[in-house]
């Protein structure tokens, strides 16, 4: 890709940005969120045109003006936000947009196929299966397996990881392994930077829309590529802070039961207190009963017995305050956002019925606009203006909006499942620092992560879920790796909870 540029109303994304990529190579691609990466892979695969540059594919200039041009080209994309009908099966999906000459669909034969694939790259999932109804790290393996079904030679990574465990997560650097022995090509974008380290042959950098550097990951640290992406040195460590003077419980779960979407028990005679001015980090692997727990707190998911409080208060009476519960979803496009309201629709989308946004049943534009104006600056989000879709903004800004609005209102409690999953480690920290001053001023905050990194980092006490149970409830202070790890395998705590 030579010098490639795209404009969008009062946003230079890529500003003359080259790049190249080798036969049999994987090519990190780092930036933080809005520097442009995505929408230089999107020109790549033909979802978006470029208003200048050129593209080559073994040395030949090409016009790639769709995804189907792309695939003629041999290049695949597997997206950070699924493309996926949820509705049908795996194989369905595999096959849907490949032309058929054949009056009736015949499924035998692109069932083979796929079956071998799956055993010869070890990304197995059943063909019959429901996509909608899949663990997400297996609608992952969905999304490689069509790209490969399709022969592509140059295959996008975009944030490919953000979604799996850490076993899934070895699982597909094995498969990217395979696939760069055969000489494809692979472009991977991820904010995970010991993955960068082990997996790529060379890193491109860009910030703010521009070229920054490429460099042979071998002479590469994680913090010279940090640097390089922020243009300033981030990690994360523990911060200071005050120590909590007397404990007093904001959520209080007692006995509860909860099954997930297949009926399965997901939570069992689960029991929590969560106190004022305390951070709880949950830890585990994803699948062991996070998402169930975040759901049912905040009134999305009805337990099948048991009681949750939060001050006192049941939580079916709490849903009906939306600033008593602030919830940060751990996918933001499907549950956090409406993708078609504009930034400043959606910052108000929970009091939208209030005063002082609307008047005699109207809502009122100039003082919405306004609030805006007010939370972008405040919440430094990267958009021209509050009437932007939402969906036109970059993961991490997306992210900003859902944190903007659930915690603007200054909730008791703040639920927080999977807050930094996709964002660069510039906006990690702030994310970090927001929950930090949340804790502060004496919010509960019951904080989700697959990272452990960051639970140890930010969490005052840490509980570790295995199949629905807590194996252990250990001091943020003085935990380590080895003992959460142990929990994490379903090995209880010795001491008692």
């Amino acid at each position: 890709m030579q010098d490639i540029t795209k404009r969008f109303p009062g946003v230079l994304a890529n500003d003359r940005i080259s790049l190249e990529c080798k036969k049999g190579e994987v090519l990190g691609l780092l930036g933080e969120n809005g520097a442009g990466k995505t929408t230089l892979m999107n020109i790549l695969y033909g979802l978006h045109q470029p208003d200048s540059g050129r593209i080559y594919v073994d040395g030949e200039e090409v016009r790639i003006t769709s995804p189907s041009k792309a695939i003629h080209y041999g290049i695949g994309m597997v997206h950070q936000h699924f493309k996926l009908v949820d509705t049908l099966t795996v194989l369905e999906n595999i096959i849907l947009g490949i032309p058929s000459k054949k009056l009736l669909l015949d499924l035998a034969p692109a069932r083979k196929y796929l079956l071998k694939l799956c055993e010869e790259y070890e990304l197995f999932v059943d063909p019959d299966a429901e996509v909608g109804r899949l663990p997400v790290g297996q609608q992952q393996w969905v999304e490689i397996l069509k790209a490969l079904y399709r022969n592509v030679q140059i295959l996008v990574f975009d944030e490919p990881t953000s979604v799996l465990t850490p076993a899934e997560s070895d699982q597909l650097c094995r498969a990217i392994r395979r696939l760069t022995a055969e000489g494809r090509s692979i472009v991977f974008i991820s904010h995970k930077l010991r993955e960068v380290m082990e997996i790529t042959d060379r890193v491109t950098i860009i910030r703010d829309g521009k070229f920054i550097g490429t460099i042979p990951t071998r002479e590469a640290t994680q913090l010279k590529l940090a640097q390089m992406m922020v243009g300033r040195p981030v990690s994360i460590v523990r911060k200071p802070r005050p120590a909590l003077e007397e404990k007093k419980p904001v959520l209080v779960m007692k006995d509860v039961n909860v099954s997930d979407d297949r009926g399965v028990p997901a939570l069992k005679n689960f029991n929590l207190i969560v106190n004022a001015g305390e951070i709880l980090g949950v830890a585990g692997v994803d699948g062991n009963g996070q998402r169930e727990l975040a759901e049912c707190v905040v009134g999305l998911r009805k337990p099948a017995s048991g009681t949750i409080h939060v001050r006192d208060r049941q939580i079916t009476d709490v849903v009906a305050d939306p600033s008593f519960v602030g919830f940060i979803p751990e996918d933001r496009q499907k549950t956090g956002l409406v993708l078609d309201f504009s930034v400043s629709e959606n910052l108000i989308i929970k009091e939208y019925d209030k005063q002082p946004y609307i008047k005699n049943g109207v809502l009122k534009y100039p003082v919405i606009k306004k609030h805006a104006r007010s939370m972008i600056e405040k919440y430094n989000l990267k958009t021209p203006s509050g009437e932007v879709k939402v969906r036109n903004l970059s993961g991490g800004n997306q992210q900003k909006v859902v944190i903007a609005r659930e915690l603007n209102l200054g909730p008791v409690l703040d639920i927080a499942s999977q807050p930094t999953r996709g964002l660069d480690m510039g906006a990690v920290s702030n994310v970090h620092d927001t929950l930090l001053s949340e804790r502060n001023r004496g919010a509960a905050v019951l904080f989700i992560s697959a990272e452990l990194q960051e639970v140890m980092a930010l969490s005052d006490r840490i509980i570790v879920l295995f199949r629905g149970e807590i194996m252990g409830d250990i001091d943020g202070e003085t935990a380590d790796v080895s003992t959460i790890g142990q929990m994490m395998l379903g090995h209880p705590l010795e001491v008692g909870i």
